[in-house]
């Protein structure tokens, strides 16, 4: 038994989605177009399995469309997990934007509309009451919602060192005397599109305990309010390490990477033997492809 929800205002795809959703009724596939005045980004699938240990579920979670074309473009990230509290919160999201759940709460997810904004709201402020022991990540597409720029003000002001990976607009003005003296703001521009939206909070799990995020939503009003859009919050320390790494290698960068200034004006920072991201992140995956090889690892892996 198969459930698809196609999101037919897909920016240039509005046609290719529509023919994808009648190809998959003829198919005998059950296919609902999601809820009034509500777009669905969220990018969710949930394979469930009758095993010999009884019924279990598979879930992946990412940052990027399900696409083949930009698969192959787009830098994104993705959780597959078999964890039972993840599963059944997707379950009843699923169950929500098909009309047969409401009034849900979330512990595993931050879903818009509805706790993704108060969620990342509270995970801020949480960083300026450790002050400066506070640290915050984000990578995403865009920054434009203001009420989450003032948060990160906020959170600046009370020594909380943020870094901001965005790739597109920003509207958040960093390293302005007063205001954001603790933010820095980059872009990669590169071989693949940034497209993955992460986020990072040193003590979002507790006191000196780090919490990541991945999902669809960048910070803007319509993603906040008006959008479908999930971020699941990660456990496992061996993941926590991968998205650690991705951030830092981000960070590192000195080849890609442009700079914001408080002026609004951003600067190339090219320096000779610089590490350009991209490529790191091509070695990376070899080498992670090699480790496969060894049986000990796969079988640990399962």
């Amino acid at each position: 038994q198969v459930a698809v929800l196609v999101e037919l205002r897909a920016r240039f795809d509005e046609a290719a989605n529509i023919g994808w959703a009648r190809r998959l009724e003829q198919a005998g596939v059950h296919v609902t177009y999601g809820l009034v005045g509500l777009k669905i980004h969220a990018k969710l699938t949930m394979v469930v399995r009758d095993e010999p240990s009884g019924m279990r579920r598979y879930c992946h979670i990412g940052t990027g469309n399900y696409h083949h074309r930009t698969a192959n473009l787009y830098e994104d990230v993705g959780l597959l997990t078999a964890k039972e509290s993840i599963g059944d919160e997707i379950a009843q999201l699923f169950n929500s934007l098909t009309g047969y759940g409401k009034g849900i709460e979330y512990d595993e997810l931050l879903v818009a509309p509805g706790s993704l904004r108060n969620g990342l709201e509270e995970l801020i402020a949480g960083e300026g009451v450790a002050g400066g022991s506070g640290r915050i990540v984000m990578k995403m597409n865009s920054l434009v919602d203001a009420e989450m720029i003032d948060r990160l003000y906020e959170a600046s002001a009370k020594g909380v060192r943020i870094d901001l990976i965005v790739r597109g607009i920003c509207c958040l003005r960093p390293g302005v005397e007063g205001l954001s003296e603790n933010i820095t703001v980059r872009s990669l521009v590169g071989r693949y599109l940034e497209h993955s939206r992460i986020f990072y909070f040193a003590n979002g799990d507790g006191p000196g305990r780090a919490a990541y995020y991945l999902g669809s939503a960048d910070l803007m009003y319509r993603n906040l309010t008006r959008r479908v859009e999930a971020a699941v919050r990660i456990a496992d320390e061996r993941v926590k390490s991968r998205i650690a790494e991705l951030l830092e290698v981000s960070l590192s960068d000195r080849y890609i990477a442009w700079e914001l200034s408080g002026d609004g004006t951003w600067s190339l920072i090219r320096e000779r033997g610089g590490v350009d991201a991209h490529v790191r992140f091509q070695q990376l995956a070899i080498e992670r492809r090699s480790e496969w090889a060894d049986p000990t690892i796969v079988q640990d892996w399962k």
